[in-house]
């Protein structure tokens, strides 16, 4: 199925139920459908091969997501934090394109004949088109999307999502109509992320009206959900970090009664962030989702239930389980050694991912699929002995100390375990005589203090002495990207440049 089937399915079942609200703007799925025919006759009157969109949350981008589906071309949507050179290359390598943008991005697109451009609002303002898109191609191995990865290790890679792939996706994982009338999503995940597309499929299928907030603020996000009755959110752990520490800070209640489930997902969630937004929000069901831009999203989920036996149980086995990422969603998971062999439970080894959802393929590359369809994530970890999937850092992240394989996660959970630490990350940095040394880079509480040798003395008391951090820094902040991502690079290259600079 084309994925403009999930709209069609809700119009049918709810024309007049709202869809998406964007600001002041409320469009029923009937009027989000009609949208998407005008737009998908702009698109095939263009003669373009995509739609690219640059520009922040709104209701273009639902309009963008089906319309191109209705075309049967690919929904590109690109960075807006990406530098004007870095958006003008991306741009030269999807023409021919129609592109939806906004006025403060519009500045930075470099004209060129290939390139059509139209504006926001213009989008929103198709004239009508009447009946459905003719023709529309069924081929399931259409390209729906293309997203192209962070490029923080090189040129960005264009990963291909097709529609066979996200189908599979939200008819594995989501329930036809299940959302009730007065059911609501908060979506704060950028256009570009491949949450920001899933949610705009989740919420359709299920029925469930979206509120898009065009940027995150803690008190603006807590006061979007009071207002709109919000039932249901995303957040990646940055956001959620940022709301708990706002309602700390404030030493307001909450005050969301509407919300009942909360999914966190993207990044690495810190134990104590999860563990005080459980008890500051008790009635909420808390998910951990994890997935790739690769695996159409979700390919493992620990459930509320599992959230609260967590932090109910006395059982050490069951306690640890807030720190994974809960069972496969849908998909299958192994864990393989360098050579490809399958791990047991609890050995560390190489994430491995199969399923229809998986797509595992890029533009130029084609797909990475082995010949039994296992997908690699790049991830490290391992599955317990019920299933339950722990990550160990990304493959690229491992520290080699004299022959030794090093995970840095397990050195920055004992760190986040001192009183004082707030963020922890640790990296290789160079080393003469082991290669590759164990650095740490920490961001202390308000009002803190400990010093260098209080944190080794710390680690040394739970891990043995080769993953003692040789080398920590005291930093105001660690650098992620704006999905909370930890840039790991940028922390690597301080301590190469420190490490140089005392050689000369």
């Amino acid at each position: 199925m084309n994925i403009s089937t999930v709209l069609d399915m809700a119009t049918e079942a709810y024309a007049d139920r709202v869809a998406v609200v964007s600001g002041s703007q409320r469009l029923s799925y009937l009027e989000l459908r009609d949208k998407a025919y005008a737009a998908a006759a702009r698109i095939k009157l263009s003669g373009v091969s995509c739609v690219a969109l640059l520009d922040v949350n709104s209701a273009a981008v639902p309009v963008a997501i089906f319309g191109a589906a209705y075309a049967s071309v690919p929904y590109v949507p690109l960075s807006y934090r990406l530098t004007r050179r870095e958006i003008n290359e991306l741009l030269a390598r999807v023409a021919p394109a129609l592109l939806v943008t906004s006025t403060d991005y519009r500045e930075l697109v470099e004209p060129r004949e290939s390139l059509q451009i139209i504006h926001r609002e213009e989008f929103l303002s198709l004239p009508a088109a009447g009946d459905s898109p003719a023709q529309l191609d069924e081929n399931t191995r259409g390209v729906a999307v293309q997203l192209f990865t962070s490029g923080t290790t090189g040129k960005p890679k264009a990963a291909v999502l097709r529609h066979e792939n996200l189908m599979s996706y939200i008819i594995g994982t989501v329930e036809f109509a299940a959302a009730g009338d007065a059911d609501a999503s908060v979506v704060t995940v950028p256009p570009y992320h491949i949450a920001g597309i899933t949610a705009v499929l989740s919420s359709t299928y299920a029925c469930r009206r979206m509120i898009q907030l065009q940027s995150f603020e803690p008190r603006a996000w807590l006061e979007a959900v009071r207002r709109e009755r919000a039932s249901n959110a995303f957040l990646v752990p940055t956001m959620l970090s940022r709301v708990v520490e706002h309602i700390v800070a404030t030493g307001e209640a909450p005050n969301v009664p509407s919300l009942r489930a909360l999914a966190y997902g993207g990044g690495r969630m810190p134990l104590p962030t999860i563990q005080k937004a459980m008890e500051l929000f008790p009635s909420v069901d808390f998910t951990n989702a994890y997935g790739l831009t690769e695996t159409s999203s979700t390919i493992a989920v620990l459930g509320p239930e599992d959230h609260r036996a967590s932090i109910a149980s006395d059982d050490p086995r069951i306690q640890r389980r807030l720190a994974s990422v809960g069972k496969p969603a849908a998909v299958e998971i192994q864990v393989r050694d360098e050579f490809g062999r399958v791990l047991e439970p609890e050995q560390v080894g190489l994430v491995f991912v199969r399923g229809e959802q998986v797509s595992g393929e890029y533009l130029a590359s084609g797909s990475q699929l082995d010949e039994q369809g296992w997908f690699p994530t790049k991830d490290r970890g391992y599955l317990d002995a019920e299933g339950y999937l722990f990550l160990d850092g990304r493959a690229d992240d491992v520290i080699v100390r004299g022959g030794e394989n090093i995970s840095p996660g397990e050195i920055e959970e004992v760190l986040l375990q001192h009183s004082a630490v707030a963020e922890a990350a640790v990296v290789a940095i160079p080393d003469g005589q082991w290669g590759e040394g164990v650095g740490a880079a920490v961001v202390l509480k308000p009002g803190a203090d400990v010093s260098v040798t209080e944190l080794q003395d710390f680690v040394r008391q739970s891990l043995r002495s080769s993953r003692v951090p040789q080398a920590i820094v005291f930093r105001d902040e660690l650098p992620h990207n704006e999905l909370g991502k930890l840039l790991r690079r940028l922390i690597r290259e301080e301590f190469a440049e420190d490490a140089a600079a005392r050689e000369t």
